[in-house]
């Protein structure tokens, strides 16, 4: 009943998130209600309802009439065209419709109505990437893959700046046989490159899909952007830009704008690329908090998704440090977190006692001299000092360049942003409009206190430009999102790291002095970045192995993974601490194993019913994820770390505090020669008194032979109350199989 009553009734999670958004400086335009209608006192309304099964009401035409059957009395005519907003075919049996608080609760009311609920509001969570993930011209993936000709990738966000050079068509084939979509700009801005573009977002299902943001160009360029010379921001990061699938086809569909991602139009952009016939769908976007899979919008549309063979990529949100705050958790999605790259655009404080703390900024004025300057500490709010160079505590990511603006009109000459504890040594490189950069937490602290102690602070600004040092990259961000996964703690999430620091690609106006749209960049940062970029991956992937399943791809990646750095040492966090499992995921995307992975963990479709109903949904919920009559005691469910996963997660609280042996259950295929012979190898964990594998050896015969291994774990008796993390690796002449395991004996909260 609990279930129920959470589902149908989400207006407590939509504050929370829009709170939060609001906070973060993304507020939607109408603050009190998420799906409310600016110009009356309508509200956007999902509206879900039992399957038809009449044949013939298999068009779209044929659909829509079943649907407005449902629409009160009083909307008929033109009325009721104006309020239906959204029908679906693919994610759900629905539709979405302009509704009063009335009209909803007796529509609620009839029969063959599912579900009713107000639709929530979700947020919107390169030059050097490709050649850090060792992606280069002529070798290796980019040659297997043929740099993903043919592959389709769908990306739902904020639209795209079509007439971009990263969409050039040099280069691209037509697109395959079976793609259906459209493109609502004209003739000439959609080409080979660009076969797609629907806007989801406005009254018309025809308008184009511009870009007014700048998000989606930039996600967009990064997944599958054309080669582009000369790339740069103020002549910064330059370098050739391309995406990571540099000939995969894209399609873009427009779900967001500058207020947010609707939950009705991010379901209809997922049931318009099912239908379109793409292969990949990148979404960059998610809730704030984590959703339970009945009433998150993009669980729903990627099980659709995936139920036809469609692989989808989410970003985890910007939520970290903090734990339990990954989003996007749905065991069906790959989940990317964020991470450094080994590029730094460098400027370095001097200060006056001749200490040096380097840091980031994207604005290098060439005329500024690395003078010694006055020094001052400022807290913002009216005391900038005139003529020094002010420190400043930096405030949340999307104010950081007004705060510069702030001091500049205040007469300041430059500005040192400092970082606050939970930021660490993440910094960004950001257009600031003065001479100004950002520094780690370590470094503010050191910078103040000379402040306070000197008689006479000076401080120099040194600006080194486009730098590259490997010493502690990949690390992750701070923003990047952390598990433990709240909603499935045996599911590990997020999946995995990519590149989403510091990320140059296509932009849609330019941020420096120069004029051309076509060839505008920009340098941002979130897990909006590292998502597509293991689109691009998984794009990739496709073209190599057309007949992988989605799960297969997965598995790919996530057992071939790296765990060290350039350096061969562990991949740390934002404080430079060896980095949790729960902040990692597996580790970092390897791409050049990814093609090869030796074993893969495949999972059926059918396999997600009894992992639903072991999650406790009501019957009701799980039939309306899966799209069809679930009846959970009728069939043997299963405990969510019992899932045919690639990565094994134990939460000891939730198996319960007597539990002291556990024993997981998993089976791989074999995707190497035909003759395979797998050793195990253990490491150890903490918390944990004993790991054995059975059988410890895999011997295959033949090629897609599929074997089955059990591990069982022994608690120790007095466990560290810790999160602790290992690994079982599968062993062959030629292949190494990682499978990560992560142990956590805390309690999640949003179960």
């Amino acid at each position: 009943m609990e279930e129920q009553k959470c589902r149908s009734s989400p207006t407590t999670w939509t504050i929370v998130i829009l709170s939060l958004i609001c906070i973060l400086g993304v507020c939607p335009a109408n603050g009190a209600s998420a799906g409310a209608d600016a110009s009356s006192s309508l509200s956007t309304y999902v509206i879900e309802v039992r399957k038809p099964t009449d044949k013939h009401l298999a068009t779209i035409e044929d659909l829509d009439t079943f649907y407005r059957s449902f629409l009160p009395a009083t909307t008929a005519g033109s009325n009721q065209e104006q309020r239906m907003v959204h029908s679906y075919r693919h994610v759900l049996s629905g539709f979405a419709a302009k509704l009063t608080a009335e009209e909803a609760k007796a529509i609620g009311e009839k029969d063959g109505v599912l579900d009713v609920r107000p639709e929530t509001v979700l947020s919107l969570h390169t030059t050097h990437a490709p050649d850090y993930l060792g992606l280069r011209r002529g070798v290796g993936l980019w040659e297997d893959s043929n740099y993903g000709k043919g592959v389709i990738i769908a990306v739902l966000d904020t639209g795209i700046l079509p007439e971009h050079l990263s969409f050039s068509d040099e280069g691209v084939p037509p697109p395959p046989a079976k793609w259906k979509g459209h493109c609502n700009f004209n003739r000439t801005s959609c080409n080979n490159k660009l076969i797609g573009a629907r806007s989801f977002t406005g009254s018309s299902s025809s308008a184009a899909p511009y870009d007014d943001v700048g998000h989606g160009t930039h996600v967009t360029s990064t997944a599958a952007g054309a080669f582009v010379k000369d790339a740069s921001v103020f002549g910064l990061a330059n370098g050739t830009a391309v995406g990571i699938a540099p000939l995969a086809h894209l399609a873009a569909y427009k779900v967001c704008t500058a207020d947010g991602c609707s939950e009705s139009a991010i379901l209809a952009g997922f049931d318009a690329a099912i239908e379109d016939g793409v292969d990949v769908i990148s979404v960059s976007l998610g809730s704030l908090v984590p959703l339970k899979f009945p009433s998150d919008p993009v669980a729903r549309g990627a099980f659709a998704a995936t139920e036809k063979g469609i692989f989808v990529s989410c970003s985890a949100g910007n939520s970290g440090p903090p734990s339990y705050m990954v989003s996007n958790g749905a065991p069906w999605v790959l989940t990317v977190g964020a991470s450094s790259t080994d590029r730094t655009i460098k400027a370095t404080v001097r200060l006056g006692n001749g200490q040096e703390f380097d840091g980031e900024t994207l604005y290098q004025p060439r005329d500024f001299e690395p003078a010694q300057h006055p020094l001052a500490f400022s807290r913002g709010y009216g005391d900038d000092a005139p003529g020094k160079v002010n420190v400043r505590d930096s405030r949340f990511r999307y104010v950081r360049v007004k705060q510069g603006q702030e001091i500049k009109d205040a007469g300041g000459v430059a500005m040192i942003l400092a970082n606050d504890p939970y930021s660490g040594y993440t910094t960004f490189a950001e257009p600031h409009v003065l001479p100004a950069v950002e520094v780690s937490y370590v470094a503010g602290t050191e910078i103040k206190k000379y402040i306070e102690t000197a008689s006479a602070p000076m401080a120099a600004i040194l600006f080194k430009g486009t730098q590259f040092n490997g010493s502690f990259a990949p690390a992750v961000a701070f923003f990047s999102s952390r598990g433990p996964n709240s909603i499935s703690p045996g599911i590990l999430k997020p999946d995995i790291i990519g590149p989403g620091l510091n990320i140059l690609a296509g932009w849609t106006s330019p941020v420096d002095n120069s004029t051309d749209k076509k060839r505008a960049f920009n340098v941002i940062s979130g897990t909006s970045m590292s998502c597509p970029h293991l689109s691009g991956v998984v794009a990739l992937l496709k073209s190599a192995h057309p007949d992988w399943s989605p799960a297969a791809i997965k598995s790919a990646i996530l057992t071939t993974a790296a765990t060290s750095n350039a350096k061969g040492q562990p991949i740390v966090d934002e404080a430079r601490r060896p980095a949790s499992i729960f902040a990692t995921g597996v580790g970092h995307v390897n791409v050049s194993k990814a093609v090869d992975p030796g074993l893969i963990y495949d999972t059926e479709l059918t396999d997600y019913v009894p992992y639903l109903c072991g999650l406790n949904y009501n019957d009701e919920d799980v039939s309306l994820i899966v799209g069809k009559e679930v009846s959970c005691s009728s069939i043997e469910s299963i405990p969510d770390y019992q899932l045919n996963y690639p990565s094994i997660t134990l939460n000891f609280v939730h198996l319960g505090s007597n539990v002291s042996n556990v024993s997981v259950k998993r089976t791989v295929r074999n995707v190497g020669p035909a003759n395979s012979r797998y050793k195990s190898v253990i490491e150890p964990i903490a918390g944990i008194g004993s790991i054995n594998v059975s059988p410890g050896e895999l011997v295959f015969t033949k090629a897609n032979e599929t074997l089955s291994y059990t591990v069982n774990f022994t608690r120790k008796a007095s466990p560290q109350a810790v999160d602790a993390q290992g690994s079982i690796t599968w062993v062959s002449a030629q292949h190494s199989v990682r499978t990560a395991v992560a142990v956590s004996f805390k309690w999640s909260w949003g179960l």
